[in-house]
């Protein structure tokens, strides 16, 4: 079995998911380039590869992998996980290759630790709203993962005018270890 890596803050983007009258719901992401990167520091750039392909009219990516990177001897002997993607709002076909090739990975395990991670809620005064919108940028200041569970977190809202970065910190959450 591969192990891939625990993402890192750096590897994690963070967006707003939803608005609602006492503050905003937050997301946390990885995008395709955290992929390629893990891929490529795991196995090697020459042990991975991606294919696109449309199955009753969803377009799905499979990603490879030379089970075998580790013995260079060897004849590749590729392994491949699949999955489907949905369009983004911007670029519909681009979001959805790059979305399909994210799934491949969570299969494969890179990020599924973001499937733990706990109801992100900011209260609306660490926020600032615009005609019902926000359009502050949050990022992940930072997390702890334990046996690929999420078990600590601080997000921070870079757009807030503080001089302290401690007093941009809107979400604070550490595990309950029973």
């Amino acid at each position: 079995m591969i192990a891939f890596r625990d993402l890192t803050s750096e590897d994690i983007d963070v967006r707003v998911q939803k608005v609602r009258a006492d503050g905003a719901v937050l997301l946390l992401y990885k995008n395709a380039r955290v992929d390629m990167n893990i891929l490529d520091d795991t196995v090697g750039a020459e042990n991975w590869q991606r294919e696109h392909y449309e199955c009753k009219g969803n377009l799905f990516c499979r990603v490879g992998i030379n089970s075998n990177f580790a013995e260079p001897d060897k004849e590749a002997r590729w392994l491949y996980k699949s999955d489907c993607g949905s369009e983004s709002n911007s670029e519909p076909e681009k979001g959805e290759a790059s979305d399909s090739f994210k799934r491949a990975c969570f299969n494969w395990g890179i990020g599924r630790e973001l499937y733990t991670c706990p109801d992100i809620f900011v209260p609306l005064k660490y926020i600032n709203l615009k005609n019902g919108k926000c359009y502050d940028r949050f990022s992940v200041e930072k997390i702890a993962i334990k046996d690929k569970r999420i078990v600590g977190l601080a997000i921070l809202n870079n757009s807030l005018k503080r001089e302290k970065q401690s007093e941009k910190r809107c979400f604070v959450w550490q595990s309950v270890q029973r």
